[in-house]
């Protein structure tokens, strides 16, 4: 498996395999592919981070890691992050969040937040926001919420304010 910088001719597929991933996800509203097309278009997009895992040539995982707001500094959100139905439950996604993690370290970001299953993204280092002093635009499970420390410096608190599609304006 290779994970790489995803690139134009890969949009059909990262589309097909982001609606496939959510089909049968626990938590999701059946838009997630269009919420990655829409995420490509505004300023909080980081192409160094837009990774695809690909295996024989064919793209099995994304991830997706846009800027967000907190504390007044520019950090970063993993939304969304999603592996093909088949390839589920062996390693693809950790391994994609890992060179994810590794890549925005080296681009000087502080922290990742994220919302999700907090028995999944734990495995990857996730710890509870609000732990941090970190809340969510939008009413969920305060456990849902979590952020990955990255080492770099001093974990900011307050509100997220995510990129307008991962607020419901597309």
């Amino acid at each position: 498996m290779e994970i790489r910088q995803e690139q134009p001719e890969d949009f059909p597929a990262i589309y097909e395999l982001v609606q496939a991933a959510f089909l049968t996800a626990e938590q999701a509203d059946g838009t997630e592919q269009d919420l990655v097309v829409s995420l490509r278009h505004t300023a909080q997009y980081v192409p160094k981070l837009a990774l695809v895992a690909e295996k024989e040539g064919r793209i099995i995982g994304y991830g997706l890691w846009t800027k967000i707001s907190l504390g007044g500094k520019e950090e970063l959100a993993l939304a969304p992050l999603a592996v093909s139905p088949e390839e589920q439950n062996k390693g693809v996604g950790q391994s994609l969040m890992a060179e994810g993690h590794r890549r925005a370290k080296e681009m000087g970001y502080d922290c990742v937040v994220v919302l999700g299953n907090p028995a999944y993204y734990a495995k990857a280092g996730f710890l509870p926001a609000s732990s941090f002093g970190i809340r969510l635009p939008f009413p969920v499970p305060e456990e849902y919420g979590m952020i990955l420390p990255l080492g770099n410096g001093e974990i900011p608190q307050g509100m997220v304010t995510y990129a307008p599609p991962l607020m419901g304006e597309r």
